[in-house]
């Protein structure tokens, strides 16, 4: 075998391989999404930022990936995801900082949470609202989707190369 015939087979796989790695990036997105973070895929689950509460730490389109944790493992200072329950944060998904733990008459776990920026406390945290601690903060994908969110990235870089795709197959 030539070196041309070696390369376009590298560069076929190297496609395929970039394509099943979008599908597969989508489908967990969907899923999560459509479940209302319901589910989470390997004890992982993935949010956005939505407000500057976390800065600088974590900035409004920040792409975080929190692992699914027992309630025991959470320390003061770890950054937490998890679902307000009352007030303002009513049925949110919202990422804060533990600042304090403490354990009801039961043996449950309750989190005090501040976020960054915040001037005072969230609202009481029990543990059947926590999705897990953050892990990794994404840069790639936070560089990408503050792109995608605009008008014109949501054209450039979904609508025009899923077009290619279909009239590229076709």
């Amino acid at each position: 075998m030539d070196f041309k015939k070696i390369m376009k087979i590298v560069v076929k796989g190297l496609r395929i391989f970039c394509y099943i790695l979008f599908v597969c990036f989508i489908l967990s997105v969907c899923l999560q999404r459509f479940s209302k973070n319901e589910i989470s895929i390997f004890n992982y689950r993935m949010f956005t930022v939505a407000s500057g509460s976390m800065e600088p730490k974590y900035m409004i389109g920040d792409v975080l990936f929190s692992k699914d944790v027992a309630a025991s493992e959470v320390k003061i200072g770890d950054a937490i995801t998890y679902l307000g329950k009352t007030g303002d944060v009513a049925n949110k998904v919202i990422t804060h900082e533990v600042v304090d733990i403490e354990k009801d008459e039961n043996g449950k776990y309750i989190f005090h949470t501040k976020g960054l920026t915040n001037l005072i406390e969230d609202p009481i945290v029990y543990e059947d609202q926590l999705y897990g601690i953050v892990i990794h903060k994404a840069f790639l994908l936070s560089f990408v989707y503050k792109i995608i969110s605009t008008p014109v990235g949501f054209y450039a870089f979904i609508i025009i190369p899923i077009m290619y795709i279909i009239g590229s197959e076709i």
